[in-house]
């Protein structure tokens, strides 16, 4: 017996996506597009090579669209203060905020939670949001001009009040540099640079991973300069990140880097794409 096939909103989503893509492959840009290093989305191997899923995404997003875009690496906080000021047409796993979306467009890729990764040893009492504010003799370090999510950036704020508690870095591993010689106590991560963290300098020993935001996925999205990158270009590459999404490409390059659980959990839903991009990423577990 034949079996019945039940109509999908996440494949009516591929369809359109795909049906509309053949027209998509055109010429364009060039478009300056900066890397920051952030574990497993972008790092260099023992050889110097570029490596992470930022890179593969942008070399998919390359051949997908057509479009010339010419990559360098860069910090976080000079990336943004070069989108914000109208030296930058692109870069990756952005973030968005009401400030940053003045003056650049988001197109979601991926899903992403942060963790607190703690050193192993300081008081039981610490290992919770309020009791590592009372120990005033913990540090924490961050990536400057990162944004953590709602939950963290709250928490941090009291203790940026308390001098020397809140310790700035140009990049992760910077951060994680500042953990493994114990100029601080702890730092935020997701699970991505976690894992190259752990692999590279063997802080699992020394560390554990503390999930206080288990109800809050960050979203992280390609970003596309309003100032610099015209409606029309913006438009095709939107377009073109949403037919990676919805053939699958995304997620192959997520399960290649962090596995097929991790990448399941990080992957976007299908069903949420539409024309102008992935709308109502809500929460959902990771």
């Amino acid at each position: 017996m034949r079996r019945k096939l039940k109509p999908r909103v996440g494949w009516i989503s591929l369809c359109w996506v795909l049906l509309s893509w053949a027209p998509l492959a055109q010429a364009c840009g060039p478009f300056s597009l900066a890397f920051y290093e952030f574990g497993l989305l972008y790092y260099l191997d023992e050889q110097g090579q570029e490596r992470g899923i930022d890179l593969d995404v942008v070399n998919a997003l390359r051949e997908r669209s057509g479009c010339r875009i010419d990559t360098r690496l860069d910090s976080r906080p000079r990336i943004w203060s070069q989108l914000a000021n109208g030296q930058l047409d692109l870069s990756v796993s952005g973030i968005a905020n009401a400030e940053r979306e003045q003056f650049a467009e988001f197109v979601p890729y991926f899903y992403s939670r942060n963790m607190l990764v703690l050193r192993r040893g300081v008081p039981v009492s610490a290992r919770d949001p309020e009791g590592f504010l009372k120990q005033a003799e913990l540090r924490i370090a961050v990536v400057k001009s990162f944004k953590h999510g709602s939950f963290f950036d709250a928490w941090l704020e009291p203790l940026r009040a308390q001098p020397g508690r809140v310790i700035e870095a140009g990049d992760t591993e910077a951060v994680v540099r500042l953990f493994k010689v114990g100029r601080v106590d702890a730092f935020i991560a997701p699970a991505t640079s976690w894992l190259l963290a752990a692999r590279r300098h063997g802080i699992d020993r020394e560390a554990e991973l503390l999930d206080w935001a288990r109800r809050e996925p960050v979203v992280g999205g390609l970003i596309l300069s309003r100032r610099t990158v015209a409606e029309a270009d913006r438009k095709h590459l939107r377009q073109a990140l949403q037919s990676l999404l919805a053939d699958g490409t995304v997620e192959k390059i997520l399960r290649h880097h962090v596995g097929p659980e991790l990448a399941a959990s990080m992957a976007l839903p299908h069903g949420q794409l539409e024309e102008n991009g992935p709308r109502n990423l809500g929460p959902r577990p990771l």
